[in-house]
């Protein structure tokens, strides 16, 4: 069976998911959603799909769609879902699943009603580095864990880059910032790692108050730089950072100590390279990457959309059990949820409130 799948909206929609429904087995991107006609024109030109809606309310209840793929601010994620739900359709929402976590909860509550699939946008678990650390741990070559530790740095946000981001991305209510937009993705792999935190200890801050966006003074209320310091179930200790503020930056380190064995990973968003060592060895070798392709890796682009493609075909092809009723591997809204969780937590604790705990 050939799942039809209708996108709405077509930044990330385009560069990313259209690609990776194309390069996974069992999917075939077949609409496109947008609230902007001739933008929507020039994409449904170049993705060769010629089926487009400006109206996501009649275009999640289409009997000729079977998945309704999110790909739209995060303050619209909600609403888009649940109707998308309620019209009886499986969802695959990007992250973050919502804008706080009880607009998750009623995500969550709408997907138990419906029975449908459903998963969120963690695709980076299906990055070559991540899914070979997995399989180190669970196959014991790390032992026990004790420090996980990982941090990201872009130039994003300097006063100098150009051109700016949309206004929204700068707008805590409406999901901007980049604790939820790119440290999530951290956040999520860790607890697959370690198992869920118990309480959180941050700082969470805006470098630059005011953006001039096309001429609109933009008052920031979203977040550049973040520190996170958390206390897992496990005993462990998790480690988090980023900062999308430093010209000229671009990098992304990771560790993951254990008792038996050590990974460092090391690069920037294109290109990293990794080690593990196991506690008896003299030091640390490559680390040897998982090979797993998707189905039909011709249908990758380039560059970082096409490794994120890439990762996230390799998640839709682990998501095709649940349309039979069978247990996947894909991160559900609960796994969504608990990211959010941990970030409203981080945020609290950065108003002053010293270590927080985690509650879902």
């Amino acid at each position: 069976m050939v799942n039809r799948v209708g996108i709405v909206g077509i930044g990330w929609g385009s560069h990313v998911q259209v690609p990776a429904y194309r390069a996974a087995e069992g999917y075939e991107p077949v609409a496109l959603c947008a609230r902007t006609p001739e933008r929507l024109a020039k994409v449904s030109e170049k993705l060769g799909i010629a089926d487009t809606s400006t109206d996501w309310r009649s275009f999640v209840e289409r009997d000729d769609l079977d998945i309704i793929s999110v790909a739209t601010p995060t303050n619209l994620h909600k609403e888009i879902t649940i109707a998308a739900l309620e019209a009886g359709k499986a969802v695959l929402c990007e992250k973050p699943l919502a804008s706080n976590p009880a607009e998750a909860r009623e995500m969550i509550a709408a997907a138990e009603k419906s029975g449908r699939p459903t998963g969120v946008c963690f695709e980076n678990r299906w990055n070559p580095e991540w899914l070979s650390i997995s399989d180190h741990l669970e196959s014991g070559r790390i032992g026990t864990p004790y420090v996980a530790r990982i941090s990201r740095a872009a130039s994003y946000w300097h006063p100098d880059r150009r051109p700016l981001q949309a206004s929204w991305m700068y707008d805590r209510e409406q999901g901007g910032g980049y604790l939820a937009g790119m440290l999530v993705h951290d956040l999520d792999y860790i607890c697959t790692l370690l198992g869920k935190p118990t309480a959180v200890a941050a700082e969470v801050r805006s470098s630059v108050p005011v953006r001039d966006v096309d001429g609109v003074e933009v008052h920031v209320t979203a977040d550049d730089t973040s520190a996170l310091l958390m206390r897992m179930e496990s005993g462990a200790l998790a480690i988090l950072s980023v900062s999308t503020i430093g010209a000229h930056s671009d990098h992304i380190r990771l560790e993951l100590f254990g008792a038996n064995g050590t990974v460092v990973g090391e690069g920037t968003l294109r290109e990293s390279h990794y080690q593990f060592g196991a506690a008896s060895d003299e030091g640390l070798s490559p680390l040897e990457l998982s090979e797993r392709a998707p189905a039909n890796p011709d249908a990758l682009g380039k560059g970082l959309a096409g490794m994120s493609s890439r990762a996230m075909a390799l998640m839709l092809e682990d998501w095709l059990p649940a349309f039979e009723g069978k247990p996947s591997s894909v991160p559900t809204f609960a796994d969504g949820l608990l990211s959010l969780a941990i970030i409203e937590a981080a945020h609290r604790s950065s108003e002053g409130a010293g270590w927080v705990p985690i509650e879902i």
